[in-house]
């Protein structure tokens, strides 16, 4: 059974400091209707989560999938030095019921595939939107899957606000990918600016529309909420901040997809993730796991983040 710790418990002036830089509409205490709706989709969100199951011993997870903790090396590493992180992952002692994949640089997927233990699934950063042919410096999804790739992360910040992706050049790569049987991690975040306007909820629903709007299917999708401004910054969402919109993208999934995929799809966190908050951001019950930047380079801090999945559990 799911153990659920809203926030709803103060005052409407509390509720609202709390979910202060979300969408400012979203909480109008004063407004008798508003008011109703807001403790409709509480109660939705609470009768949701205490008939979900999760993996063994889990307490505090309200999608029903496995905790998902994947690594992004970004444009990071030498052949020495990821020789080096492989045999520190290889040689750690990692809690079992987790999913882990890692995204090394796509000159390095080969060399990193045919040396990493199978527990640790490879996956890459990007791919192209259809089959391979006269795309300069693009990599197709079924040169990914002949290196032995099962994931790929699309939609991540970096290539979205340095690389002017948009929506629907993501959505046609996540159609293109699932069609080839190639999971993706969806990313969705907004930028500082974008939450200090109240527009956080705004800016992720419009990315989940695009994902929603081109995808086949949702068997195969993570999606890693990432707000741009704690990634690679050393500030990182309190777990308060990140479950709130979590909770936000599940209820999104419920109306918009079904109930089904809110419940069975996994909900990540990213965004200055390291060992030292991982356990407090893995004990909210919408968080489902991380999307880890700089301390994915590290193998020991890594498999720390990893092993987060204990503040979960409970003793039987």
């Amino acid at each position: 059974m799911a153990v659920v710790s809203t926030s709803v418990t103060g005052t409407g002036s509390q509720l609202s400091g709390h979910f202060s830089g979300l969408r400012k509409s979203f909480l109008n205490l004063d407004n008798s209707n508003s008011t109703h709706s807001f403790f409709q989709n509480v109660d939705s969100h609470l009768r949701l989560s205490s008939s979900r199951k999760g993996c063994r011993g889990v307490v505090t997870m309200a999608g029903s999938g496995k905790f998902f903790v994947g690594g992004n090396w970004k444009c990071n590493g030498t052949k020495d030095s990821i020789s080096k992180l492989v045999s520190d992952l290889n040689s750690a002692t990692l809690e079992s019921d987790v999913d882990v994949v890692v995204t090394p640089p796509f000159v390095y997927l080969d060399q990193v595939k045919n040396t990493l233990i199978e527990r640790i699934e490879i996956a890459a950063q990007n791919c192209w939107t259809g089959k391979g042919g006269a795309f300069t410096g693009e990599i197709s999804v079924e040169q990914l899957k002949d290196l032995g790739c099962k994931w790929v992360i699309l939609g991540h910040s970096e290539r979205r606000h340095i690389l002017g992706e948009n929506n629907e050049f993501i959505g046609k790569k996540a159609a293109y990918a699932l069609s080839q049987n190639l999971g993706v991690i969806a990313c969705i975040g907004e930028l500082l600016e974008e939450r200090e306007a109240g527009k956080t909820f705004d800016i992720c629903f419009q990315q989940m529309k695009a994902f929603a709007d081109a995808v086949p299917s949702w068997d195969d999708i993570v999606i890693a909420y990432e707000p741009v401004w704690a990634i690679g910054t050393g500030k990182v969402a309190t777990p308060e901040q990140a479950q709130e919109v979590h909770v936000a993208v599940r209820d999104w999934l419920s109306k918009n997809v079904t109930a089904e995929v809110a419940s069975k799809t996994r909900i990540i966190y990213g965004g200055s993730v390291n060992a030292g908050n991982c356990a407090e951001l893995a004990k909210k019950e919408d968080i489902d796991g991380f999307l880890v930047g700089g301390a994915s380079l590290k193998g020991p801090e890594f498999a720390t983040i990893i092993n987060s999945v204990t503040s979960k559990k409970v003793a039987a």
